[in-house]
């Protein structure tokens, strides 16, 4: 599949006056809401959303910045706003009932909407929650050089501009476990929709989420700690950044959840292995 044809499986929305490209399918009762990862986008999704949509009414938005949705220049990024823009969006969308999937990026998002729903602030219904290969304990992560020149106040925004299709090719390239599993069309899509909108003048700003892994780390790892929601932990062994320790930590401290590991596997688990990872969603 390539990114037109996946622009035209979905529509945009407006939220906060910025517009949110939406995938919204399948017309089941229950509903899946997924946050995808970061440099990418909803099309992370593109192999495994045929089968997801049989059993669910699937809901994948890109987050402000990625993909196919706003990139403002003038704004801040934060993960606390990017939780406030899904769950807005989930409000006009009309959802209150949901199975919450979350990988990289999109775990702190949900770690900052667990936050708000264990304080009872919001009106959502989360019965079960998916975790898939997040540095949620930033503290074990391993990050590429790329991303920490990107996070930095100084030399970010001149990487951002240096960064081009060969850099980010090489980078994606080396977190898969099998590279055959991966082809250059596929880079190239993923690419495209980073640089729509013109993407690469806020990549610096997206990496910020780093630091605010370290900074909310209390808020976040304390939700996770205090949630009574059933939770399934889906990790691929082989990720060379969100390593297994970061598992394991989640596995001791979520006090209601399973873990599933995916042997051979590197970061992008629904791109890699969707198979054995949508069996396991379903498991």
């Amino acid at each position: 599949m390539n990114s037109l044809d996946w622009k035209n499986k979905g529509k945009f929305i407006t939220v906060f006056n910025k517009n949110v490209f939406v995938i919204d399918e399948g017309k089941s009762d229950e509903t899946l809401v997924i946050l995808h990862g970061y440099p990418t986008s909803s099309f992370d999704y593109y192999k495994v959303l045929p089968e997801l949509s049989k059993k669910y009414r699937v809901i994948i938005h890109d987050h402000l910045g990625f993909g196919f949705s706003d990139k403002p220049l003038d704004y801040s990024y934060s993960l606390i706003e990017q939780a406030d823009f899904a769950l807005q969006l989930w409000k006009q969308l009309g959802v209150q009932n949901v199975t919450l999937l979350a990988h990289d990026y999109g775990t702190s998002v949900a770690t900052e909407i667990l936050a708000r729903h264990n304080k009872q602030q919001i009106n959502l219904q989360i019965n079960t929650l998916i975790l898939c290969n997040g540095s949620v304990h930033i503290e074990f992560s391993k990050l590429r050089t790329i991303q920490k020149l990107l996070k930095n106040k100084i030399t970010g925004k001149w990487i951002a501009k240096l960064t081009n299709f060969s850099i980010f090719k090489k980078n994606m390239r080396t977190i898969y476990f099998d590279k055959t599993q991966v082809s250059d069309e596929e880079l190239k899509e993923m690419w495209l929709q980073l640089e729509n909108n013109e993407g690469r003048k806020v990549i610096h700003q997206l990496t910020n989420y780093i630091n605010e892994r370290y900074y909310f780390w209390d808020r976040w790892i304390g939700a996770l700690q205090e949630t009574q929601i059933p939770t399934k932990i889906i990790w691929a062994k082989n990720d060379p950044i969100a390593v297994p320790k970061i598992a394991e930590l989640l596995h001791q401290e979520i006090p209601n959840n399973q873990l599933f590991w995916i042997e051979n596997c590197g970061h992008f688990l629904m791109l890699e292995k969707p198979k054995e990872w949508s069996e396991f969603i379903f498991k």
